[in-house]
């Protein structure tokens, strides 16, 4: 896959907007459409569906070369060879114990299995609300982070917006990879680039769009 430094669409297969749709064909579409990075989501979905979509994904984006992440379970990602997991604050920070295969805590560390290269464990995507959050997942070692809700959103409507504000402070203080996310389309999202945003997840608009991989297209175009 490509060093998050040079990814700019991340695009999602949530199943809550899947709509039956098979989610591999889904995943394929995306990748048809230019999306640089892919996080499989299914909030509703138990332990054994995710870790079966997971392997059927990881087929389609390891071909084309396309990075894959695992929403909420760690040990899942590292059981497929996924690039990395992602977690919200509160399921990294908040999380007591040891990792279980059929939780969805992160526990602030990934263990290392016996013989395994710690080079080979997925890398680690923290979602931010604040500055604060921000400075806790820097000092965590998170890889990239999620800045956001930009908008409100209808995947999270419990959330509340960050508004343009945070996203102008991560694009002045924030220096590894991060992406702006949360009701991100293509009529805001000029705004979003002029507050000094260079990468994005979407969600509902590739995911609800007639054609998914046009509408990938057209975000990526509008990224440059």
């Amino acid at each position: 896959m490509k060093p998050l430094s040079e990814c700019r669409l991340y695009a999602f297969v949530d199943t809550t907007c899947l709509r039956g749709r098979v989610p591999e064909i889904v995943a394929q579409q995306l990748c048809d459409g230019g999306a640089d990075i892919i996080q499989l989501r299914g909030k509703q979905s138990s332990v054994d569906e995710i870790r079966r979509m997971a392997r059927a994904i990881i087929v389609v984006t390891r071909a084309a070369g396309v990075g894959l992440v695992i929403n909420d379970f760690p040990a899942i990602a590292r059981e497929v060879g996924a690039d990395y997991f992602h977690l919200g604050q509160e399921d990294f920070f908040g999380a007591q114990g040891s990792e279980t295969g059929s939780d969805r805590r992160g526990c602030g560390t990934l263990p290392q299995l016996p013989g395994e290269d710690a080079r080979a464990k997925p890398g680690i995507g923290l979602s931010t609300h604040s500055p604060e959050d921000a400075a806790r997942a820097l000092d965590a070692g998170a890889d990239y982070l999620g800045v956001g809700p930009v908008y409100p959103t209808g995947t999270k409507p419990e959330a509340r917006p960050v508004t343009l504000e945070y996203v102008r402070w991560a694009a002045k203080n924030v220096k590894i990879p991060w992406f702006a996310i949360g009701g991100i389309n293509l009529g805001n999202l000029d705004e979003v680039l002029k507050a000094g945003a260079r990468r994005i997840c979407v969600v509902s608009a590739i995911l609800n769009a007639k054609d998914v991989a046009g509408a990938c297209r057209e975000f990526k175009q509008r990224l440059g």
